[in-house]
């Protein structure tokens, strides 16, 4: 069977991986618009480099007056689990050599101040009931807190009343450095083929239900035919599948938002005072990306500090592409939508406006109100993120992932965003599955998927405690996460 494969950044990279491992007598070739694997937002700088597993995010725990909601955490850290799994393996087969070159342990910690200790307290009663969030600890005590974050809570005066919660085995992860690593597996161990800076103009049906595939490759065009077409190209999956012209595709059109960080870069040293991710609470009205956050970053041995991030509204698809590939990715049935959006969620449109035109002073204000003094502190500059398309489904703005098959299984695509990389190995399991079930079928391959995923089942991880620690240990230990942060080399 031969399958072709739009963009490989992290999702593309995974989706080829686990198909030839679970079947490797599939033909699998992947078109990236780009010069190198995980260039576009997989890029380590594109992305809040976060491993999402719902330890600090309150924007997955949404409260209505005095009830909290845990439903969707339970869902994010349990998929987290799974890509965990999909990693060691990964590592156990020498197919990544250090976990380190793109997975670092990190406290992963929420702050809030007085108008929303409340919830925050709420929140950790809840979750440190679950055996997912065990290892939660909540703290009012200054100097608690100051131990854990130190670096926002310095210069802070003590009279402020401040909450805060943390984990010691949150982890930061390079998507580009472990999706670089994956394309050289899957090229070199793995027969997958990766045709570079191919730029995909249309897509279409052939007479005999096969796909046509045509691009352009440094001004030479080409075509390409697939059984079984993914497109997991980020906000350029948008216009790929308007010109599929499947029934599903009139349902769908885009919101793009952009981002910016504040980055600084430290020292060693610098870095094990301050080894955490600290998420804040976003402000009313802003999109749940835009979440202020003060994180470690680590890239190739080097040590940074990213605070951020400011979103905007850039009505382009992918960093590096043009305003026209927005607009003609855009059709007439698209623009009620649009303005439905606008309307019904103004404040998020005002809010997006106003950021996009922030200069670096009211960066700097930011960041000193989220860890006073800490402009100063260090050499920050203001750089670019990635561009992620929002989902816009019969109209409603989505802010999850919305995963597409056609009827016939021979087309599928991935949109969406949050939580995005962290889960892209358990996301593209389940696309497989509904994509290519065929392959399950075999003796070997579900073998194999076992030997991979020892357990991927969500709601058998959630409901049972023995079974989930066994496997988190497991995979903890081949990736590098210690029971606490203080023992690590």
């Amino acid at each position: 069977m031969n399958v072709i494969i739009i963009g490989a950044g992290i999702m593309g990279t995974t989706f080829a991986t686990l198909a030839k491992e679970l079947a490797p007598e599939l033909d699998i070739t992947i078109l990236e618009r780009l010069d190198g694997p995980g260039a576009g937002n997989s890029w380590v700088f594109n992305n809040a480099g976060t491993g999402h597993e719902a330890n600090c995010e309150l924007n997955y725990t949404p409260v209505d007056e005095e009830v909290i909601s845990v439903e969707k955490a339970v869902k994010i850290h349990a998929q987290f689990n799974v890509a965990k799994q999909f990693w060691a393996y990964l590592i156990q087969k020498g197919a990544i050599k250090d976990p380190k070159s793109f997975i670092n342990q990190t406290k992963h910690c929420t702050i809030v101040s007085e108008p929303s200790i409340q919830e925050l307290k709420l929140r950790f009663n809840e979750m440190s009931s679950h055996h997912f969030f065990e290892q939660m600890r909540y703290s009012e005590d200054f100097d608690e807190i100051k131990s854990w974050i130190p670096y926002t809570m310095e210069e802070r005066p003590r009279h402020e009343k401040m909450a805060a919660t943390v984990i010691e085995t949150g982890t930061v992860v390079n998507f580009g450095a472990l999706t670089e690593q994956m394309a050289k597996h899957a090229v070199d161990d793995l027969g997958v083929k990766i045709e570079y800076g191919t730029h995909v103009k249309r897509v279409h049906r052939s007479p005999a239900g096969s796909w046509l595939v045509e691009t352009q490759s440094r001004g030479v065009d080409r075509r390409y035919k697939a059984d079984v077409l993914f497109v997991g190209a980020g906000g350029g999956a948008f216009p790929i599948l308007k010109k599929s012209h499947l029934p599903f595709a009139r349902r769908f059109t885009g919101f793009p938002v952009g981002g910016r960080f504040l980055q600084a870069e430290i020292t060693a040293e610098q870095a094990e005072q301050y080894r955490a991710k600290t998420y804040g609470k976003a402000k009313v009205g802003a999109p749940p990306m835009s979440v202020p956050h003060l994180d470690l970053r680590v890239s190739d041995g080097r040590y940074y500090l990213l605070f951020g991030p400011f979103a905007s509204f850039k009505p382009v698809l992918e960093r590096g592409r043009g305003f026209l590939d927005y607009l003609r990715s855009m059709r007439l049935h698209d623009i009620p939508s649009l303005l439905n959006v606008a309307i019904e969620h103004f404040p998020l449109v005002k809010y997006l406006v106003s950021e996009t035109f922030k200069g670096e002073k009211s960066m700097f204000e930011e960041l000193d109100s989220f860890a006073p003094g800490m402009s100063k502190k260090f050499n920050w500059k203001a750089v670019e993120a990635g561009q992620r398309v929002q989902i816009i489904r019969d109209g409603d703005l989505q802010m999850g992932t919305e995963i597409l098959v056609s009827k016939d299984k021979t087309y599928g695509t991935l949109l969406g965003a949050s939580p995005g990389a962290s889960v892209s190995p358990e996301v593209m399991l389940r696309c497989l599955e509904q994509l290519l079930p065929s392959i399950f079928t075999s003796e070997e391959a579900g073998k194999k998927k076992k030997e991979i995923f020892p357990e991927d089942n969500l709601d058998f991880l959630a409901k049972n405690p023995e079974r989930y620690r066994e496997i988190r240990d497991a995979v903890n230990e081949r990736l590098g996460i210690k029971q606490s942060a203080s023992q690590q080399d």
